[in-house]
């Protein structure tokens, strides 16, 4: 899907989570999304991460000439582009998508990789037209739909990115990262009611994870229940850190476009 090489952000992972730092993070630019899965996670996900790293690193010469070799195959590009993103070559990763959806301008797989990194990337507009092309009515794609969602929250049209993620919860019923971020667009629509009853349902599943619980922290922190919120981070760090961490939500609390800011970056993915 379109233009030049685009440069991808990757979520804080469990480092910036446990700083929030968590909470400021979050706030100050926390994704919830990833971008084969949108999505990273807290404690147990930089465990995955790093391993994930170490093993794109020992493959990625081998997939650095199988590429050369053969530019137009769209599987070696998509495994290729996927070991770049894991060892942080962003821009490299988003150019490699980019040729592999010219070359390929009908390969689902492709298209949804590239639409996600462009969501990443803040191309949001793009992103949505390249995601169109990424699934079908016919056969819908609920990680697709989750992008979709994503790029739609972030270009402030909420009532079009709860759409996308219901339609996704019709397809993966209960998937945490999804009601996590319909919880997210529920807390950008100020209605946080729902905002906050989402997210509960989000971190009572497994597969929940930790920046899942600080998106609910920076919810509760919204209502000003800071309390509640500092008990939700002590599940993933400790004592002083979640205090020192309620500490920034209350700061950003003080500061409405500020924290409207934090919600709307906790929402890409």
């Amino acid at each position: 899907m379109r233009a030049a090489p685009v440069r991808t952000e990757r979520l804080p992972a469990a480092s910036g989570l446990r700083g929030l730092a968590a909470v400021a993070v979050i706030a100050l630019g926390l994704g919830a999304c990833n971008t084969d899965s949108v999505e990273t996670t807290g404690s147990i996900g930089e465990t995955g991460a790093s391993a994930a790293a170490s093993a794109a690193r020992r493959d990625l010469d081998g997939l650095s000439e199988a590429y050369k070799a053969n530019p137009g195959d769209p599987r070696t590009a998509f495994r290729y582009a996927r070991a770049l993103r894991a060892t942080d070559q962003v821009n490299q990763a988003s150019a490699v998508l980019q040729q592999a959806a010219l070359r390929n301008p009908k390969d689902t797989q492709i298209l949804a990789a590239y639409g996600k990194s462009l969501v990443e990337a803040g191309r949001y507009r793009e992103a949505l037209e390249v995601l169109a092309n990424a699934h079908s009515p016919a056969n819908p794609d609920w990680r697709v739909l989750s992008a979709e969602g994503s790029a739609s929250a972030q270009l402030g049209d909420q009532a079009a990115a709860q759409g996308f993620y219901e339609a996704a919860l019709k397809i993966r019923p209960n998937e945490p990262s999804l009601l996590s971020n319909l919880g997210l667009s529920y807390a950008l629509s100020r209605n946080l009611d729902r905002a906050e009853e989402t997210m509960r349902l989000a971190v009572s599943l497994p597969g929940a994870d930790a920046k899942m619980r600080a998106n609910l922290a920076l919810v509760l922190g919204l209502r000003g229940r800071y309390e509640e919120a500092e008990a939700v981070l002590r599940q993933d760090m400790g004592p002083q850190e979640a205090a020192s961490n309620v500490a920034a939500l209350r700061r950003l609390a003080a500061s409405p476009n500020r924290f409207k800011d934090g919600l709307a970056r906790a929402q890409r993915g």
